[in-house]
């Protein structure tokens, strides 16, 4: 397999196309940049090329904005799908955006500081306030000029007055020289021209005085005023009223015309027109500084987008072998070693894709050894499994902490768990509700907190009155990670332990019923010979001594030839003859009897039809019957409603086993002898040998069945036999027996 490149674009076109667009955008961002830098030269430059300034930004923004949201749009989607090199391009764009954006931003931020700074300082305080000095400055001259002027005038004035009109005329011409005044014109009533001296006469012809002048000098005061003329000059028109004598008749007042020097008209017109120009900017001051800031953001916003693009490009660029290495890492993690990459480039990323093909091929090589070598560990562990299904013998895997590993049939069965689906599961939570594998579970915990690790014992396990041994070995296993685990084997050796107590007491009944019977027929032949031969011989007092006397011993001779018959009855080898026969029936032969014998006991019958003939030896289930009703009969001797319940069932899968349960209300068995009440000479009569449900055990056990004993809740005793209802069906731990007597012999 080899992973291509899924863009569905070749190398070329792609170099291609970034190519183009690189110098597509190079040429607009120049553009944008030269006619920002023209348009600053002036102001009708700027407010020309502003429009197409601002146009061409907005268009390349636009396209960009377009672009980018595409692109931000895909990035984001593969981020959320968690698609292969998503996250390493996102990173890369962040990292290169960030490298761009904020050198950017602090050229932006440092240009606004200085357009405004700049512009800030084309209308600073002090610039404002020198020029309204200098205003006030050429206006005070202006001012200056024309007080002196009109001091002059009225000086001349004064001076005219009480001179006659030929004197007049000489002082106007010898003033106007001295004054370099243009004209000055001395005006009668009604605006008559008394007397004048001009500059040029020829060309300046003295011209009506303005109608405010004559309203100011009829009411006998000075006028002033600064006018205007062509080219920029001004001239200072000045009138001045003449004192009169009282019977003089009518106004006469002086009109005098001074022009204002050409530098002090020129400079004042320029400071003027600067103030006026300074104001005009002022108001455009606001609309100045937001087209630069307008401008230089649009300019600001491009480059920025731009380099955005520019990243989000080059991420991808960067991002697209590693997408393609994920895409074969997931390939061989899925496990097809058969990926390969083709080689991009000759660089370090091509470096990476040889030292990628290489792990793949040595990768396949040994995958296919470990699925050989899998294949054999699977073999053999069928192999294990087979046998360990196979063993009677319980074994069981565990760690430090006692949670199960492994478990065999056999160790379920012996401890009454079922262990088919345990692996993984502590052993204190299967043992919830199973007395028998609690009291296994705290012996095992009791051995590994004192440090025991490997270890062989018999523990004994107590359930419902019954004990169950087994024979336990412990040996440590070593496990992965230095965690160590045990391997317990166990048997249950219950029967076998049983076998050989019945084959140690059978001896010693044998052995004993041998020395014993022996001796007793001449005991009692002696007792009966001395009583014929010396009772007719004595007095009656003697006589009658001696009959009690050989009485006793041939009593107590009797009672041990019933013992050592029970000896010899426990340890002969049973010789079946097998019948069939009905077990109900016989039951209620062996019922009535009793009934007849023992009229203070009830003897109660519960008998299941269904219940056919069975295959057995109709004596030996005769003599079971027999020894059972006798203990139940003798443990009700003091009770006045004395009752035995006995009943017959079909159980077992197929109705395999017949059982029959005798029941009384008696006291029951102690507590302490339940789990031995079936071992020779174990009874709690005051009278008995213990030796009779001993031979039941033992006669049931060669039938092939099983017996139980048990107190009922409500008081009194219950022991159930079953018997195979074929003769033929004889369990396991019959033929364990009978293995274990085989070898005692």
């Amino acid at each position: 397999m080899v992973v291509a490149d899924v863009s569905g674009a070749t190398p070329q076109r792609r170099r291609v196309r970034a190519i183009a667009a690189i110098a597509l955008w190079s040429v607009i961002g120049l553009t944008a940049l030269m006619l920002l830098a023209r348009s600053t030269q002036n102001s009708s430059e700027f407010g020309r090329l502003q429009p197409w300034i601002v146009l061409l930004n907005v268009i390349g923004v636009v396209a960009l904005i377009a672009l980018l949201v595409r692109r931000l749009w895909l990035l984001v989607r593969d981020y959320r799908n968690h698609v292969p090199g998503s996250r390493l391009t996102a990173r890369t764009v962040l990292i290169f955006g960030a490298l761009v954006i904020a050198p950017l931003l602090i050229v932006y931020f440092a240009s606004l500081q200085f357009l405004d700074r700049g512009i800030d300082s084309w209308f600073r305080v002090e610039v404002r306030a020198g020029l309204k000095d200098a205003l006030v400055l050429s206006r005070s001259a202006l001012d200056l000029r024309v007080q002196a002027e009109s001091r002059r005038t009225a000086l001349l004035a004064r001076a005219l007055e009480g001179r006659s009109i030929a004197q007049i005329q000489a002082r106007l011409d010898q003033a106007r020289r001295a004054d370099a005044a243009r004209e000055i014109v001395l005006y009668g009533d009604s605006g008559r021209i008394l007397a004048a001296s001009l500059r040029n006469p020829l060309a300046n012809v003295p011209l009506a005085p303005p109608t405010n002048l004559v309203r100011t000098v009829t009411a006998r005061q000075t006028y002033v005023s600064l006018e205007p003329q062509a080219k920029g000059r001004y001239v200072i028109r000045v009138g001045v009223p003449l004192v009169l004598p009282a019977n003089g008749g009518g106004v006469r007042y002086l009109m005098a015309l001074y022009p204002v020097p050409a530098r002090l008209a020129e400079l004042s017109d320029a400071v003027q027109r600067a103030y006026s120009r300074y104001g005009n900017l002022t108001a455009l001051r606001g609309p100045v500084r937001y087209s630069f800031t307008l401008t230089l953001t649009l300019v600001l916003l491009l480059a920025m987008l731009a380099a955005i693009h520019g990243a989000i490009y080059f991420a991808e660029h960067l991002a697209r072998p590693v997408q393609d290495l994920i895409a074969g890492t997931r390939a061989v993690g899925k496990g097809d070693f058969e990926t390969r990459l083709a080689l991009p480039s000759r660089d370090e990323i091509g470096f990476l894709v040889v030292s990628f093909n290489e792990m793949t091929q040595r990768l396949r090589r040994a995958h296919d050894e470990a699925t050989r070598s899998q294949q054999a560990v699977e073999r053999e562990r069928e192999r294990l499994a087979i046998i360990l299904a196979r063993l009677s013998t319980g074994v069981l895997a565990i760690d430090r902490n006692l949670v199960v590993r492994m478990a065999n049939r056999a160790a379920g069965g012996i401890l009454g768990a079922d262990f088919s689906a345990a692996g993984g599961r502590a052993l204190a939570a299967l043992s919830a509700g199973n007395e028998r594998l609690a009291q296994f579970v705290a012996a095992l915990a009791v051995r590994f907190a004192r440090g025991r690790d490997e270890w062989r014992e018999q523990i004994e396990l107590g359930k419902s009155g019954r004990t169950v041994t087994l024979m336990c070995a412990c040996t440590p296993l070593p496990g992965e990670s230095g965690d160590m685990g045990y391997v317990i084997v166990f048997d249950d050796i219950t029967a076998l332990l049983a076998a050989q107590r019945d084959a140690a007491w059978g001896e010693v009944a044998r052995r004993l019923a041998h020395e014993i019977k022996n001796p007793l027929t001449p005991i009692q032949l002696s007792a009966e010979r001395l009583r014929r031969r010396l009772l007719a011989l004595l007095s009656p007092p003697e006589a009658e001594i001696l009959d009690r006397a050989t009485h006793t011993i041939v009593q107590q001779v009797e009672s041990m030839q019933q013992m050592v018959n029970a000896f010899s009855e426990y340890a002969r080898a049973p010789e079946m003859r097998v019948s069939r026969f009905s077990l109900n029936q016989l039951v209620t032969e062996v019922a009535d009897l009793y009934r007849s014998q023992e009229g203070h006991v009830a003897i109660v019958l519960d008998l299941d039809e269904r219940l056919a003939a069975i295959e057995a030896d109709r004596g030996r289930v005769r003599q079971i019957l027999n020894n059972l009703l006798t203990n139940a009969i003798e443990a009700l001797e003091s009770r006045p409603d004395a009752r035995v319940e006995i009943a017959t069932r079909l159980e077992g899968h197929g109705s395999s086993f017949a059982l029959v349960s005798v029941c009384d209300n008696g006291p029951g068995f102690k507590s302490e002898l339940l789990d031995r009440i079936f071992d020779p000479y174990v009874t709690s009569k005051p009278k008995g040998t213990g030796l009779g449900l001993a031979i039941v055990k033992k006669i049931v056990e060669e039938h092939g069945g099983r017996l139980e004993a048990d107190n009922l809740p409500e008081g009194g005793a219950r022991i159930r036999v079953a018997l195979p209802v074929a003769f033929g069906r004889r369990s396991g731990a019959r033929a364990k027996r009978e293995t274990m007597r085989s070898e005692q012999a």
